[in-house]
């Protein structure tokens, strides 16, 4: 008899398969150079005032490094700039260029699109059932 997948595994296949599935809808929108991590990048850097590094890292829950490399290949694509930040002379802002405002809402709306797929597949209940249990295993221990 076959062993059930372990939950790491189905976690790991749901991912890699909702990755795809942005993935092919930023391309269907002009974008075929984003890929799906470049996502914590766009939905959670500030559109008016651009965002300190250590913001961003910690809005996505990666590394500083890690999205220091997202933010230096957005930036050599055009999606973003480095500026001074006003309040700290330290301190630089992450912002958009036009082209990032651009990408950035194309990437907000393949990822509504993902999410209203996967709803429609599970059904309304199933899929908050979902996103509040992977909430629950995603939340940080106090």
């Amino acid at each position: 008899m076959a062993t059930q997948p372990d939950l790491g595994r189905l976690l790991l296949e749901a991912q890699r398969a909702l990755a795809a599935e942005l993935s092919f809808a930023l391309e269907e929108r002009g974008y075929p150079d984003l890929r799906p991590g470049h996502a914590a990048v766009f939905l959670h850097i500030d559109r008016r005032s651009g965002s300190r590094l250590s913001d961003l890292a910690a809005r996505a829950r990666v590394t500083k490094q890690s999205m220091m490399l997202t933010v230096d290949e957005l930036e050599s694509r055009g999606y973003l700039k480095r500026a001074p930040d006003r309040d700290d002379a330290r301190a630089k802002l992450v912002r958009l260029t036009t082209r990032g405002r651009a990408a950035a809402a194309e990437c907000r709306r393949a990822v509504q699109a993902v999410e209203t797929r996967a709803r429609r597949q599970l059904g309304d209940r199933a899929y908050a059932q979902l996103r509040d249990g992977l909430v629950e295993l995603g939340a940080e221990e106090e």
